[in-house]
């Protein structure tokens, strides 16, 4: 007999299967991906990881990044207050329940939910949803998928960055800001117990209220914690004693133009910056003390900033002055990063470019007279001339007519190449559009950009000295402001095969600009800097731009950079506004806070030993008497040798100049003389008493080829000349001058062959020629004459 099918069994049993399926399926597919979407505040912390601002997060909650580790104390307390086998059961704790079940049956009304930590997490997710059998157990489903998908430590991370602390603070982190002014990491016992019992009940005991109530719950845990052997008694006693948290703290905000720019590009991150804490609030506090004096003169805004030289690092990022009250002067501007005009701060990249091309000894004299150039006639800060000057005291005293003058010998192509190469992203034109100007202010820069290319020059100089003598291709870079914790064994330098024999900047060229710039004796300046102290040499440059509108100082020593900026962010100039007398104080209160830096190593390597003239910095020519030996750049060696000396012959009184034809040669005597072009030399012997001018022809000498007693300083050979007109509409006139070699001679004016007058001593004249080509003609007592062609291109 054939036993009766089971086929009823068999259909229970795929169904049983299927179902067990679906719902391993729904299991393993019921929790979202992201438990947490909510948007978050933006962070940045300082390179030890203290909080250095926040920004509250698009729903406006503070709640910051999730952090994955959780204080050790903390977890205690939270453990100990809501989920004593959180690391023995997988989620769920059924005698939790049943515990929380009676005791809700007993009271009558809920007063227990038996929840673990894992289902709080669930709940958490879940936003608000109702408190009803139902929801428990989809929480007790769900909290049995997140022990599958998550470790226990990462739990108790998402638990503790998304439990509720009160009013808008959500998660440990901001909790501990807000209530504490402190990390996590640095709570007491007595504290880490408070924000354990919080999120319990958020809205009921939220601190600052209901004081009682919440000193009750924090001691008994106390209690608890001291039973269960994690505090011994006299920790617990005294952590009963410590006060609930108050009025919520506010959050630091010593960085806020910083954190603005986080946000900007890392918004809701938790960004660790490379920002010292500590000196950033030294640093903060200079600029705001600066700000209540320079206001005074109706200058509202002041940024500075300081790096390391040898990483690039920012450790001290202050973009602005602080004046909540007053929303109209820009203190919300970040001035660190706007493009500003430059005026004088360029001038040492030019130093040093010349000094790298060989083209230029730092003694080397460099004209400082009037001077026009394709109608640009660039001025020195004072109105003064100087008549020659040498190179490396015209960048230590900021001329601009010789910085002008050396730009178009170099090339504005190059320097601007140059520039941009070296990280100034600013210059958005093509070399034209800025011409000689570039070196005066003509262009735009902002104070990280310039502030990181006088880091990347020292960083390549500091470098050249540690690699014997080699270079980095990445020394040229912008600064960084964020951390970067140090990966793996740094490659020694046998290792590494990234370093040249030659870099983008010459190590001895930085070093002889920074020479240079080390000398802080300015005739010029008028303000108490000197007085201050500084810890050992630095190399630093002014700038003003034209009409007072920005103040910069930059200054570097081996190991560190600080720049700064002052001015109106509106761009409104002030008078008495300099770099000198504004900017170069607080530069120097800035280096005061940071630790002694040893001076850079002379690059020997790179670099000649070289006789130069005295008198003319050049390379010694065979007339040069007196002489010293300096060290110079190795290209420095190709330059010229001294032009100014001459051989001349005088008679035996020495008083006068002879020739062979009205003296004998044995009467003659023969001395070398420094000889200026008369331009030059007008200007220079009223700086320098010791010049000695040219001695006269004795009067029975008719003179000889020698150097020209005259030198037009305005206008030049086939000039064109724009005459302006006067306030009242009248044509205006144009001031021509001339320099001559002797101070009380008599010059004799002629215009297209008319007679107009003489000078004597001060060789100007105003005179107001009509449109057209115009012949100049001047001739001096002793009959040495010169002309000049011009033309008068029109009057308005």
């Amino acid at each position: 007999m054939n036993p009766k099918p089971q086929t009823p069994n068999l259909k229970y049993r795929f169904l049983s299967a299927a179902l067990l399926l679906l719902l391993l399926l729904v299991w393993l597919f019921s929790l979202p991906r992201n438990l947490f979407p909510d948007p978050t505040s933006t962070v940045i912390e300082d390179r030890n990881g203290d909080l250095l601002g926040a920004r509250i997060a698009g729903d406006g909650q503070w709640r910051f990044p999730p952090s994955e580790e959780v204080p050790e104390r903390f977890e205690e307390a939270l453990i100990a207050f809501e989920d004593r086998h959180f690391y023995r059961h997988p989620g769920v704790n059924p005698l939790a329940i049943g515990r929380a079940l009676i005791q809700n049956i007993r009271a009558g009304r809920r007063v227990s939910g038996g929840s673990t930590i894992s289902m709080q997490v669930i709940r958490l997710s879940r936003k608000g949803k109702p408190r009803t059998i139902k929801e428990k157990i989809v929480e007790i489903f769900l909290a049995t998928r997140l022990e599958a998908r998550y470790s226990k430590r990462s739990i108790l991370s998402l638990y503790a960055s998304h439990a509720p602390f009160g009013g808008n603070v959500v998660g440990l982190d901001a909790a501990a800001w807000r209530y504490f002014g402190r990390r996590p990491e640095e709570l007491s016992w007595a504290e880490a117990a408070s924000l354990a019992v919080l999120p319990n009940a958020p809205a009921l005991i939220f601190p600052g209220k209901n004081h009682e109530t919440l000193l009750v719950k924090r001691n008994r845990l106390l209690d608890e914690l001291w039973h269960r052997g994690r505090i011994d008694s006299l920790s617990c006693e005294l952590s009963k004693l410590e006060p609930l948290p108050g009025r919520p703290y506010p959050l630091p905000q010593n960085a806020s133009h910083l954190l603005d720019r986080v946000y900007l590009s890392n918004r809701g991150a938790r960004v660790q910056t490379t920002i010292d804490a500590h000196l950033q609030s030294r640093a903060v506090s200079i600029i705001q003390e600066n700000y209540l004096m320079l206001k005074a003169n109706h200058v509202n805004n002041a940024a500075a900033i300081i790096l390391d030289v040898k990483t690039g690092n920012v450790l001290a990022y202050v973009g602005n002055t602080s004046n909540p009250g007053n929303k109209d002067q820009g203190h919300q501007v970040d001035v660190i990063t706007a493009p500003r005009s430059t005026g004088s701060i360029l001038k040492p990249f030019l130093y040093a470019a010349m000094m790298q091309e060989g083209t230029l000894l730092p003694n080397t004299l460099v004209p400082d007279i009037p001077t026009q150039i394709a109608g640009y006639s660039p001025k020195n800060y004072f109105l003064t001339y100087d008549g020659a000057v040498p190179a490396k005291r015209s960048l230590a005293r900021s001329l601009n007519v010789p910085s002008v003058r050396m730009l178009r010998e170099y090339g504005v192509e190059k320097f601007h190449f140059n520039l941009k190469h070296l990280g100034m992203n600013t210059l958005v034109y093509p070399p034209g559009h800025y011409g000689l100007s570039l070196i005066l202010g003509g262009a735009e820069g902002s104070l990280w950009e310039i502030s990181g290319m006088y880091a990347s020059l020292s960083r390549v100089l500091r470098h050249h000295a540690e690699y014997y003598g080699k270079y980095d291709p990445g020394d040229i870079h912008p600064p960084n402001f964020v951390f970067q914790p140090l990966s793996g064994k740094k490659p020694s330098l046998h290792e590494r095969s990234d370093l040249r024999d030659h870099g983008p900047v010459s190590a001895a060229a930085v070093w002889l600009t920074w020479e240079a710039l080390v000398d802080v004796n300015r005739p010029d300046a008028e303000s108490g800097w000197q007085l201050m102290p500084s810890k050992g040499r630095v190399a630093w440059k002014t700038g003003t731009s034209f009409g007072g509108r920005d103040a910069w100082a930059v200054g570097t020593t081996r190991d560190f950079v600080v720049g700064v900026w002052v001015g109106n962010a509106t761009g409104e100039g002030r008078p008495e506004l300099t770099g000198i007398g504004a900017a170069a104080p607080i530069m120097f209160q800035l280096f005061d806070l940071l630790p002694s830096s040893p001076w850079f190593e002379q690059p020997y390597g790179e670099m000649e030993q070289v006789v130069v003239c005295r008198e003319s910095g050049h390379r010694a020519g065979m007339y040069c008497e007196v002489s010293d030996t300096m060290w110079v750049h190795a290209r420095g060696l190709q330059t010229p040798p001294c032009p100014y000396h001459e051989l001349i012959h005088l008679d035996l009184s020495g008083q006068y100049r002879v020739s062979s034809e009205c003296e004998s040669i044995s009467n003659m005597n023969t001395a070398s003389w420094f000889v200026l072009p008369p331009t030059m030399e007008w200007f220079y012997r009223s700086r320098q008493p010791a010049y000695k001018p040219l001695p006269p022809w004795r009067s029975d000498c008719a003179g000889g080829a020698g150097p020209a007693a005259m030198e037009m300083i305005y206008p030049r050979d086939g000039m064109a000349i724009y005459v302006p007109l006067e306030l009242d509409g009248t044509p205006g006139k144009t001031v021509f001058e001339v320099a001559h070699r002797k101070d009380q001679v008599h010059i004799f004016w002629h215009l297209n062959d008319e007679y107009l007058g003489e000078t004597r001593h001060s060789h100007q004249m105003a005179l107001a020629p009509e449109q057209g080509f115009h012949t100049l003609t001047l001739v001096d007592e002793e009959g040495n004459t010169l002309t000049r062609v011009f033309e008068i291109v029109g009057k308005r």
